[in-house]
C-alpha cells in the first residue's frame, strides 16, 4: 500500500488538520483559474507553489518524479504536436528520416500554454492528494453532492487495488524465481498468465466480498465520515489564499 500512497499520511504536517472540504474548495478554485488563464505564468506559479508544498510536507523527490512522469510526458507530446502540426510562422526546420519537419511559432506558444496548464492542474491535485487521506477526500466530495454511486465505486476500487497489487507481487515473484521472465517470449507468456490470474482473483474476491457485506446488512450505501463544523481560521486562510491567487490571475 505504501508503494502507491507513500508514508505521507503517517506523519503530521501543517496541512494534516485542515478540513478536507476547505482544501478541496481551494483546489477547485485554483483549477478553474489555472485552466481559464491565458498565459503561462500563472499555471507555472501554481505548479511551483504546489511542488514546494509537497516538499514541505515531506514528500520524497522520487515520489514526485513517479507521480508526474506520465502527465509531463503527455505535456511534452502536446508541445511537439502543436509545434509541428499547427501555426503558420516558420520557426525552425529539422529532418527526421529524410522528412523535413517545420516548427511554427504559434503552435509552440499554444503547446507551451497547454503544457503549463497541465503542469499546474496536476501539481495542485497531487498536493491535495498528498495532504488528504483518500477516505476524507471522498467524504468531502460527498459533501459537495458528487453522486454517491461514484464515491462508493471509488472507495471499493481504492480498497481492493492494494489487494490485487499484493496478489500480483506474489505471482510475479513466483514466476521470476522459476525463470518466467528469462526471455522475451517467455516473459510475454508469463505476463499473460499473471494478467489472467489477476482477473480471476478479482472476480473471486468480488463474489466473496459481496456475500460478506450482504450478510452484515449492506443495503447498497456505505457510511461516510461525519464532518465537524468549519473552523473560522481555516476558512479565512483559504479565502486569503484564493483571493491572493485571484489577484495574480487577473494581472
Amino acid at each position: 500500500m505504501h508503494h502507491f500512497t507513500g508514508d505521507i499520511h503517517t506523519t503530521r504536517h501543517f496541512l494534516t488538520g485542515v478540513d478536507a472540504r476547505v482544501k478541496l474548495l481551494c483546489v477547485l478554485a485554483l483549477l478553474v483559474m489555472t485552466v481559464s488563464c491565458r498565459g503561462c505564468v500563472f499555471p507555472l506559479l501554481v505548479a511551483a507553489l504546489s511542488l514546494g508544498t509537497c516538499l514541505l510536507m515531506g514528500v520524497r523527490p522520487r515520489q514526485l518524479l513517479l507521480r508526474f512522469a506520465e502527465p509531463f510526458f503527455i505535456a511534452g507530446m502536446v508541445v511537439l504536436l502543436k509545434c509541428f502540426c499547427s501555426g503558420t510562422t516558420p520557426l525552425f526546420t529539422i529532418g527526421i528520416a529524410g522528412l523535413p519537419l517545420t516548427g511554427h511559432a504559434e503552435g509552440l506558444r499554444e503547446g507551451l500554454l497547454i503544457a503549463s496548464r497541465i503542469a499546474g492542474a496536476v501539481s495542485v491535485v497531487s498536493a491535495v492528494g498528498f495532504a488528504t487521506p483518500f477516505t476524507e477526500l471522498m467524504a468531502a466530495l460527498a459533501w459537495l453532492r458528487v453522486p454517491r454511486g461514484f464515491i462508493e465505486i471509488a472507495l471499493f476500487a481504492w480498497r481492493y487495488l492494494f489487494v490485487l497489487f499484493e496478489d500480483a507481487q506474489v505471482v510475479y515473484c513466483a514466476q521470476k524465481n522459476r525463470l518466467g521472465y528469462a526471455g522475451y517470449r517467455r516473459g510475454l507468456s508469463s505476463f499473460g498468465t499473471l494478467a489472467g490470474a489477476l482477473v480471476i482473483k478479482a472476480f473471486d474476491n468480488s463474489q466473496t466480498v459481496t456475500t460478506a457485506m450482504v450478510q452484515r446488512g449492506y443495503d447498497g450505501t456505505l457510511p461516510l465520515l461525519k464532518h465537524r463544523p468549519f473552523r473560522l481560521a481555516e476558512v479565512a486562510a483559504a479565502l486569503v489564499v484564493v483571493a491572493g491567487m485571484g489577484i495574480v490571475w487577473k494581472l
